[in-house]
């Protein structure tokens, strides 16, 4: 069998600390959770709830609500938090436009979060492929918004525009942590690089909501995170998650701490104090929780203030 994590083999064993009771996802076993695994599993897609072993998977599929991973399963970055293979990633599926369009209208999604995996072996970080699957996703479903999760498309210039060109409703790259912890969290990508990525993308298309997202529990200070706060809200960021790093196995970075719901709360209505349209803040918070019935919220209250 292949290893998941080759890179991760040699490093120090960093034993997991037990879940509090307040992190325990909700078991739901529905006609609904197996309907969206099985046109998932039929249309041989990927999806970030599986690679990145998401704790909401029960609870999202039942309600079909699932985020597709495109450009493959096997990632060329090899961030110390993540669960997603690690290698060199095999080729794009020309076809996957159309897959990912046609799985949307079968789940019926109102609301739909594309994400990826890096790819810096090609050479504009996919993100004409992004370009692809969001205007075959519109084209397929015109009353699904759409919410693209990328990766930082660092050192390929220009590329991300493509992105931005074909008009996702919600445009998402993830901070992930403070910058104090990059070189050991996320080593290969670079905390101003993502900084400027999403406030490049509210310069070049203002009506594009902007989103981003950070974990805690990785080690990082108080005042730290209210930082990383402080430099997205400089960036435009309109939307901001904020979640519990939950160590995937003992070769990942070590787990320093759980939040208290209550510690979730006050940055969720710090964040709030500080303008950012939309945020959740919770322990089971990822990226795309609640993402669809959030948007919705957002767009009735934009309706409801015309």
């Amino acid at each position: 069998m292949k290893i998941r994590h080759p890179e991760k083999q040699n490093k120090p064993i960093n034993p997991i600390k037990k879940k509090p009771d307040w992190i325990r996802s909700k078991l739901v076993n529905s006609k609904e959770f197996f309907l969206t695994k099985t046109i998932v599993n039929k249309n041989n897609l990927v999806t970030v709830c599986q690679e990145a072993n998401c704790p909401n998977i029960t609870e999202c599929w039942s309600k079909r609500h699932a985020t597709f991973m495109i450009m493959g399963d096997t990632c060329t970055r090899a961030c110390a938090f993540c669960d997603v293979k690690t290698g060199k990633p095999g080729k794009l599926d020309n076809l996957e436009p159309i897959k990912i369009s046609q799985a949307v209208k079968k789940l019926n999604l109102k609301h739909v979060v594309i994400t990826s995996v890096d790819r810096d072996d090609l050479d504009d970080g996919g993100s004409n492929h992004f370009f692809e699957v969001i205007n075959q996703t519109r084209k397929t479903n015109p009353n699904t918004t759409i919410e693209v999760l990328t990766p930082d498309f660092l050192r390929k210039g220009n590329a991300y525009k493509k992105v931005l060109e074909a008009n996702p409703d919600v445009f998402n790259h993830n901070i992930e942590t403070v910058p104090s912890l990059y070189l050991k969290v996320r080593p290969g990508s670079r905390y101003f690089a993502s900084l400027e990525l999403l406030k490049n993308a509210k310069m070049i298309n203002k009506k594009i909501f902007t989103k981003s997202g950070i974990m805690v529990g990785l080690g990082e200070k108080k005042d730290e995170i209210l930082q990383v706060m402080d430099d997205l809200k400089a960036a435009d960021v309109d939307f901001l998650t904020i979640g519990q790093y939950l160590q995937p196995s003992v070769r990942h970075h070590p787990l320093n701490r759980y939040y208290t719901p209550k510690e979730f709360d006050e940055l969720g209505s710090i964040a709030k104090s500080k303008g950012f349209l939309l945020v959740s803040s919770s322990p089971l918070t990822r990226s795309s929780y609640h993402a669809d019935e959030d948007f919705a919220k957002l767009q009735q209250n934009r309706i409801n203030n015309h």
